[in-house]
């Protein structure tokens, strides 16, 4: 990959070249000082992947993110010096679109590097992401009678905005079970819930190992190993299929969920890069449920729900705006 950093710190930017000048495949594209640099860079150069760092002069990350996303879209990730202190930060620039966030490597005083494992990791996981293919389950048997309404969302790049916008539309006394799979880091996924609980006034929570949907609940997926709908209609978490790179995927939780709710409801594949979910989605359309992907005009990357549309996985293709009043009118109480 050809890799932006943009970070208005020295030596920051020579701990991140020093970085990605270890990694095989991939090489630096340019480096930006500030936000502003960063947005025609972008524009004249665009990159596969840029690092930006949130607090700068001029152009913070937040604003340098939306604009880029607008105008040269590519894969971003926020390396800032410390995430957990910069939580409110970066849930806005992922609301703009950006994948993921890490805390910044360390340059020493002899030249070494210290802490970069985790961006590593991060960069590895994109580079899978962006040449992604779609991965499949094969189908189980059908469980138990009497659940809830169920709807079931699917999201990446720049979903935790377009949940909440979606969530807040929704009725607070809707008596439907619903669960998000957003692709994020197990750091992350505790201050997201909370973050989406602010947003939209209702309670949203993690999903716990073993939880079964009820009437009313928004559960979140918790961990970096997929969720998985049992025959017993638990949520449960598997480091299978470990070919999936996903953690969690949309993929493997719809087929899941296609294999084992007895009762058709709704599913919705908003906003992402990649191309996660088309098949789950399309499995639960072959079993009834209305499906709904996110159009291009709302949507922060299109890959997800157009990888969908494509493989003719969608009922409906609607802006965030719209889908509630379907939802209600698919979903009655």
């Amino acid at each position: 990959m050809k890799i932006g950093i943009v970070n208005d710190v020295r030596a920051a930017c020579e701990a991140l070249r020093r970085v990605v000048d270890s990694l095989p495949d991939h090489e630096i594209a340019w480096t930006a000082a500030n936000g502003v640099e960063a947005v025609a860079m972008a524009k004249r150069d665009r990159p596969d992947l840029i690092l930006m760092d949130l607090i700068m002069p001029h152009l913070d990350g937040v604003e340098a993110t939306r604009q880029i996303m607008a105008s040269a879209p590519c894969a971003i990730l926020v390396v800032t010096a410390t995430v957990s202190g910069n939580i409110s930060l970066v849930y806005e620039a992922m609301g703009h679109g950006a994948l993921d966030a890490v805390d910044t490597p360390i340059l020493g005083p002899a030249g070494e590097v210290s802490g970069a494992g985790a961006l590593v990791e991060k960069i590895g996981t994109i580079a899978k992401l962006i040449g992604a293919s779609v991965s499949r389950r094969p189908p189980a048997t059908t469980a138990r009678s009497s659940p809830p309404r169920l709807l079931v969302i699917g999201a990446s790049t720049g979903g935790p905005k377009a949940v909440s916008d979606l969530l807040v539309a929704l009725p607070r006394d809707w008596n439907v079970a619903t669960v998000v799979v957003q692709h994020v880091d197990v750091a992350f996924s505790q201050g997201l819930a909370k973050w989406l609980g602010d947003r939209t006034g209702r309670p949203v929570r993690v999903a716990e190992h073993g939880q079964v949907p009820q009437a009313g609940d928004v559960l979140l997926a918790g961990t970096n190993d997929h969720m998985i709908l049992t025959k017993s209609r638990q949520l449960e978490y598997s480091v299978e299929p470990k070919e999936v790179f996903f953690r969690p995927s949309v993929d493997v939780f719809f087929s899941s969920v296609a294999d084992h709710w007895p009762r058709a409801g709704a599913a919705i594949l908003l906003t992402g890069m990649g191309r996660d979910g088309a098949a789950g989605l399309a499995k639960l359309r072959a079993r009834g449920w209305h499906t709904i992907a996110q159009d291009e005009k709302t949507s922060v990357v299109w890959s997800m729900p157009k990888a969908a549309i494509d493989a003719g996985a969608a009922c409906d293709v609607l802006p965030i705006d719209q889908m509630p009043r379907v939802l209600q009118a698919r979903l009655p109480d």
